[in-house]
């Protein structure tokens, strides 16, 4: 047998490399990247001005690091066989609080003007993360405790959250004037911005957590099958329910660098669509809808996916009627790119013809 198992050829550095998971999400970015780089010719420029790089690429970046911290959260909940179309709702409830407490009134202090937070910062924060942790947790008892379906637990909130958000506004746009939160969604460190250090530490403690014990074990068998799980010792439903409070908390790290960079929150708007941008992220970096296998990694490609694709149909100038449709219509043909199955009946469709042409 080991004779046998020895004979095999080797797989080719060509095959090892097209049955890597991340080969098409880095493929649809090159692409996405080459065509923003034909419509804007300094689109691969970068200047460093001010302490730190400025450039077409680090605002692609920037402004795709919320989404990135929300798919990862939607990964986990997804490998579970589990969904969350509230994480947009919980953005808006993070946001929305931290931006009431931290406010920022008007002091003069020695003939200078200067803004004081309504609370201490660090308390203002840990309230918002607490609050998304919250909404989190209610979403994984109503799953794993209660039974209801992912769908209709999370959709409860997804409509509650807004009313939430917009109670804790008073329906109003709540701006903040206070400097030191505006680091959050604007700063930078080491040149880059610093909401993508949040968002890279993030990724790489849920990593380490799920690489280095069973936990990432347990999640895929979970979603594979939950009854074995269960049958087997792993605690499907403890497990469950902290899988939809981590995705709370990432949500509400989203809404912290969204209000920070636009300097506000907005119940009504803040965080509005991004549940489904989150789970075309996830899906486009290679996990399973079904449960099961996931990838970290391919929904941080994901998500640079969703923002570099948004920011070339507004380098073409796309009306903004229509960008959502041309933002479906690309994303649907890189799923359909993304398909073994698809792939597999393209090549049978053109292997037919040219038989029966030999015949």
């Amino acid at each position: 047998m080991s004779t046998l198992i020895g004979a095999l050829p080797a797989p080719t550095l060509w095959k090892r490399v097209q049955a890597h998971p991340l080969l098409w999400p880095l493929v649809t970015l090159a692409l996405i990247l080459t065509v923003n780089a034909s419509l804007n010719p300094g689109f691969w420029v970068l200047q460093w001005r001010d302490g730190h790089l400025y450039g077409s690429l680090i605002d692609i970046l920037n402004r795709a690091a919320p989404l990135m911290l929300v798919s990862l959260g939607m990964t986990l909940v997804i490998a579970t066989r589990g969904i969350d179309i509230s994480v947009g709702a919980v953005v808006a409830i993070s946001a929305s609080v931290a931006a009431l407490m931290i406010g920022g009134t008007l002091v003069i202090n020695n003939g200078v003007a200067t803004h004081v937070s309504r609370f201490p910062m660090p308390l203002a924060i840990g309230c918002a993360l607490l609050v998304a942790l919250a909404c989190g947790l209610w979403n994984g008892l109503l799953v794993a405790k209660i039974g209801l379906q992912p769908i209709i637990a999370t959709l409860i909130l997804m409509v509650a959250g807004r009313g939430i958000a917009q109670l804790v506004t008073g329906g109003q746009i709540v701006t903040v004037y206070y400097a030191p939160y505006f680091y959050i969604g604007n700063g930078f460190l080491w040149g880059l911005p610093f909401a993508l250090f949040i968002a890279a530490g993030v990724f790489l403690a849920v990593h380490l957590v799920l690489t280095r014990t069973a936990l990432g074990l347990f999640i895929q068998a979970i979603g594979i099958n939950p009854a074995a799980a269960r049958l087997a010792g792993v605690r499907e439903r403890l497990i469950t329910v902290c899988v939809y409070a981590f995705c709370g908390l990432t949500a509400g790290v989203a809404g912290l660098i969204i209000s920070s960079n636009v300097k506000s929150a907005d119940g009504n708007n803040a965080g509005n669509l991004m549940e489904l941008d989150a789970i075309l992220a996830v899906t486009l970096g290679g996990t399973l809808l079904t449960g099961g296998r996931f990838s970290l990694g391919g929904s941080l490609l994901g998500a640079l996916i969703i923002q570099a694709l948004t920011s070339t149909i507004y380098s073409i100038g796309v009306p903004p009627e229509i960008n959502l449709v041309v933002k479906a219509a690309v994303v649907f043909v890189v799923m359909l790119l993304q398909s073994a199955e698809f792939r597999r009946a393209v090549r049978g469709w053109l292997v037919r013809p040219a038989a029966g042409g030999q015949a």
